[in-house]
């Protein structure tokens, strides 16, 4: 018989041997190190002795503390795959998460830029060549802040006659060559020309010469997203703008899913329903994007 906290060592012991990414072994962590302790406080200590009506209570509990359906789906879903786990191993004889009910939610649509905001966007922001080159690798490109933040010197390729930035292979990343067009390649060499001197090789440095941190570029985004006048757009807004642009310009699918990083072409085939029946007539052209 196996206590529970042993059990969850043993969960994320499995979860590291499967090379899951770090993000995703910390959130199921938590998750399941919350779950654990609840279950103690009511005097559940072996992984055997865990009833469906003992991880409801959990769920309930939950919801009374005012966490969002979204976030309990995903606190269900680290409980059934824990306890399957389990079941799997032969550490239990029964499954209680099996008869778990997701909680239900809509899931909103993705925040995409109208032309005015695209363009507000931009113009506020030519005045800083560092952030104007930054939100223009955001909306010519559709990469996402962790793979920008990471950018080196030598992954963007200027002066040939296919200039390109290249995404390497990093946690949670697809490796990539992403063409960029003209108005990206004049707002990377613009910045170039004024970065400060320094021996560090991350393309986007702050004055002091140390690489721009996801918080400081995240923090810079918003400022600029105020100056624009553009209300409840995220930094990631700008990944789905590129995305969804393209797929209103007739692009391939299963090329802007190859240049998004999606590993699923289905996750880029989501984007359709938020623009169908919109065309490109008046709209921001692909050299624009």
């Amino acid at each position: 018989m196996i206590t529970l906290k042993d059990a969850h060592q043993q969960f994320i012991g499995h979860l590291k041997g499967r090379s899951r990414a770090s993000a995703t072994i910390l959130a199921y962590g938590k998750d399941i190190e919350q779950l654990v302790t609840q279950l103690s406080v009511g005097g559940k200590i072996n992984a055997e002795d865990v009833t469906t009506p003992d991880l409801q209570v959990f769920m309930d509990k939950l919801s009374k503390e005012n966490y969002t359906a979204k976030s309990i789906s995903r606190k269900t879903n680290s409980t059934k795959t824990f306890f399957k786990f389990l079941k799997t191993s032969g550490l239990i004889d029964d499954d209680p998460a099996r008869a778990l009910e997701h909680p239900k939610f809509e899931n909103k649509p993705p925040r995409i830029l109208t032309e005015m905001e695209y363009r507000a966007l931009r113009d506020v922001s030519r005045g800083d060549l560092r952030m104007f080159a930054i939100i223009e690798l955001f909306l010519q490109t559709g990469i996402r802040i962790g793979e920008l933040a990471k950018i080196t010197l030598g992954d963007v390729e200027l002066d040939s006659t296919s200039p390109n930035l290249h995404i390497r292979p990093d946690e949670g990343t697809v490796e990539r060559t992403i063409p960029l067009n003209k108005p990206a390649v004049e707002a990377i060499k613009k910045y170039i020309e004024v970065r400060p001197q320094t021996q560090n090789s991350a393309l986007f440095v702050t004055k002091t010469g140390k690489p721009l941190l996801i918080r400081n570029i995240r923090t810079a985004i918003d400022r600029y997203f105020r100056l624009a006048g553009i209300v409840g757009a995220k930094v990631n807004d700008l990944r789905h703008t590129w995305i969804a642009h393209h797929l209103k310009a007739g692009t391939s699918l299963l090329l802007i899913s190859k240049l998004a990083g999606h590993r699923r072409v289905s996750t880029t085939e989501r984007y359709l329903q938020f623009i169908q029946g919109k065309t490109t007539e008046g709209k921001i052209t692909l050299e624009e994007l």
